[in-house]
């Protein structure tokens, strides 16, 4: 046990400290262009990281298609529980599905995955990237506005670089060296760059409603175990694959569904703000709890 708690310990601690820096910085009011460095990550650092790690196949390509399937899957079931929920508890569906049903698989989820179970769990947690930013930038735009911008999603150079990869995975071609290279060190730009974003962004969410912010965070997490059971008994996956699958459905939902929700359902953003806060401030306790006695990688 002792064991397991120093591995649970060496998983997290980077990942608090990093989003802890983040925070720090929006607290010094140091300059933070979250914008510029948003598009860093995601021009640059998630297409380098896709190409580096699937094209040296970490992963193979049925199992990396089947984890996409996964990832599907925990957006559908998000969905179909969200919708019921919030309609129970008379709740914009609106403001609070996206949230509900999107998790936060890039800031929190592909570290803490990389950390603990190494280039084989970043390529997992990387198929569960691409689809939730797929779902973000159509679904999660579509609910609190109304429509979905396809536009803005044809722009987004890591639906290029995930195609890329698939090809180079079932065509077995390698990437050369320097270009290999290289890709190493962009990628290198992502993790980091999404950890102190996230800390940033916690800092400086307008936050509201936190009694209901906790109630749902709660209901949250139970969803997660639901949609983390049902894909384990659902899917043929090996333990390390399984293992980072169920750590990954217990992500906080995710930080960028705000965005569109606090430009189109205003009157509803600072309460959404305070449901994203809690559920990342709990998913210090929930990841702990699955790493230890969930997970077998």
């Amino acid at each position: 046990m002792a064991e397991i708690f120093t591995h649970v310990v060496n998983v997290m601690l980077p990942v608090l400290l990093c989003v802890l820096v983040g925070y720090g910085l929006a607290v010094a009011k140091a300059p933070f262009d979250q914008k510029m460095l948003g598009s860093l990550v995601s021009y640059v650092g998630y297409p380098a990281l896709i190409l580096f790690h699937l094209a040296k196949q970490h992963i193979q390509l049925d199992t990396f298609l089947t984890v996409l399937a996964a990832a599907a899957g925990s957006i559908v079931i998000g969905a179909v529980l969200g919708f019921f929920v919030l309609k129970l508890l008379r709740i914009s569906v609106k403001a609070y599905l996206s949230p509900m049903m999107l998790s936060n698989v890039g800031n929190i989820g592909l570290p803490v995955a990389t950390l603990a179970f190494g280039p084989e769990g970043a390529a997992v947690a990387i198929g569960f990237v691409i689809v939730v930013l797929v779902a973000i930038f159509t679904i999660g735009i579509a609910l609190p506005m109304g429509r979905p911008d396809f536009s803005t999603l044809a722009r987004q150079p890591v639906i290029y670089a995930a195609f890329g990869s698939i090809a180079l995975m079932a065509s077995g071609w390698k990437i050369p060296g320097p270009i290999d290279q290289s890709l190493e060190i962009l990628a290198g730009l992502a993790i980091p760059i999404m950890l102190l974003t996230l800390g940033f962004s916690l800092a400086t969410l307008k936050l509201g409603g936190l009694t209901r912010a906790v109630l749902l965070s709660v209901i949250h997490i139970a969803m997660s175990a639901f949609t983390a059971f049902v894909l384990t008994w659902v899917l043929n996956l090996d333990g390390k694959i399984e293992s980072v699958v169920i750590v990954l459905c217990f992500m906080p939902p995710s930080v960028a569904t705000y965005l569109a929700i606090s430009q189109y359902q205003q009157e509803e953003a600072p309460g959404v703000a305070g449901f994203i806060f809690v559920s990342t401030i709990l998913t210090l306790v929930t990841l702990p709890v699955v790493l230890t006695y969930w997970t077998t990688g």
